[in-house]
């Protein structure tokens, strides 16, 4: 067994990737121990191996939450893989309003489940709402199913293209939709691109596809969105019976989550 200093293996491939702090996390979760501990003990040897691979799929473009299997959302850890998309903290925002407007006993249903951490989240921060969370991949519903099992939420999922599975009326609606254009997915990065699930950021030409049919359904008077950069406007125009009543914005100053209402408040 080939051994190498903790300092040593560090230095060497910090040098390979485009993130140094990569090589920290990826040998902390290897060795168990925590990135300063690491720091502080570099004369201690260990065996490069399972570290170098880990950093090699770094370095072939495959997100860092992948390799390690987890992602963080809203101060919870998720399971995660290339079935679903990667928890981002602009999703966050989304979440929050849903948690502050929500009725109490409220029927909430998370359209897209992905790896479940909208629904979940909802749930654990309002144990008063019931949750129903819907995805047309069965395999990202195994994904969501696992995160809730390890987070005991009570969180009902269901395989459905959009609304074609579930009867009745909520009384909000949630969604991080894909929204992204399809000219706008073949310019995203190739480490989004080539490595998370397509049907989870396009819907078509326009990048409105999703939003246009859960709006179109009308099955909640209230309804949450997150959407895309410069995209407000487009939103707007397909709202049908809904009016935008609150847009909020990102730490980038992007509107990133629109509030409509049937009746013009929430």
């Amino acid at each position: 067994m080939t051994v190498e200093t903790i300092a040593s293996l560090r230095a060497r491939l910090r040098a390979l990737v485009a993130n140094p702090r990569d090589v920290d996390v990826l040998l902390a979760d290897v060795t168990g121990r925590t990135p300063a501990w690491l720091f502080a003990h570099g004369e201690e040897q260990i065996d490069p191996a399972a570290v170098e691979a880990l950093v090699r799929r770094r370095i072939d473009g495959e997100p860092l939450q992948y390799i390690r299997g987890k992602a963080e959302f809203f101060g919870r850890e998720f399971f995660v893989d290339d079935r679903v998309l990667i928890p981002r903290p602009e999703t966050e925002l989304l979440v929050e309003a849903a948690i502050a407007r929500a009725p109490r006993g409220a029927r909430v249903l998370d359209v897209g489940s992905g790896s479940g951490c909208i629904a979940i989240t909802i749930e654990r921060e309002r144990r008063d709402l019931e949750v129903t969370s819907i995805d047309v991949s069965v395999a990202a519903l195994a994904v969501a199913t696992r995160n809730a099992r390890a987070h005991e939420a009570n969180v009902r999922f269901a395989a459905s293209d959009a609304f074609e599975a579930i009867r009745g009326e909520f009384d909000l609606i949630v969604a991080n939709p894909p929204y992204i254009p399809r000219a706008g997915y073949d310019e995203l990065a190739t480490e989004v691109r080539e490595h998370e699930p397509q049907i989870a950021l396009t819907p078509g030409p326009r990048g409105t596809e999703m939003i246009e049919r859960i709006l179109k359904a009308r099955r909640a008077p209230v309804v949450m969105l997150e959407i895309g950069f410069g995209q407000l406007a487009d939103v707007r125009d397909v709202a049908g019976g809904y009016e935008i009543v609150h847009v909020i914005n990102d730490l980038a100053g992007i509107e990133r989550v629109v509030v409509l209402s049937r009746h013009g408040r929430t």
